[in-house]
């Protein structure tokens, strides 16, 4: 709880949901300037949390939360915006491509003891 606290209050990072049938269906994290987890520069935003609940993948909410984060950055006079994806997500991957991301890097995390590769996607906006 105190870790989301924390995220909560931070001025960089906003939250927002999107609701189906008036249930939330998915969520979408923000975050600018030192709130970003890589130095991508002060021109960037990136989308740290991006997730639709499986029951509700396939209605465009992805879609729809990915556009509020673009929208979001053009707000913010943001020139990219960037995002990290689990390099065996194969369908996230073809999706942010389709939407006009590229790849532009990796990193590596831990999930558990095990190292895993989120490739770094970033799409330029103005």
């Amino acid at each position: 709880m105190k870790q989301l606290e924390k995220e909560l209050a931070n001025c960089s990072s906003q939250f927002f949901f999107a609701y189906f049938n008036h249930e939330v269906a998915g969520w979408l994290k923000v975050n600018t300037d030192n709130a970003q987890s890589e130095a991508m520069g002060d021109q960037s935003l990136v989308v740290e949390r991006i997730y639709v609940k499986m029951k509700f993948q396939k209605h465009g909410l992805g879609k729809h939360l990915l556009n509020k984060a673009m929208e979001v950055a053009l707000e913010h006079k943001k020139k990219k915006i960037w995002l990290g994806v689990w390099e065996e997500n194969e369908n996230a991957i073809a999706f942010y491509q389709k939407k006009g991301f590229v790849q532009t890097g990796a990193h590596s995390f831990y999930m558990g003891d095990e190292e895993q590769v989120d490739l770094i996607m970033t799409k330029t906006l103005i």
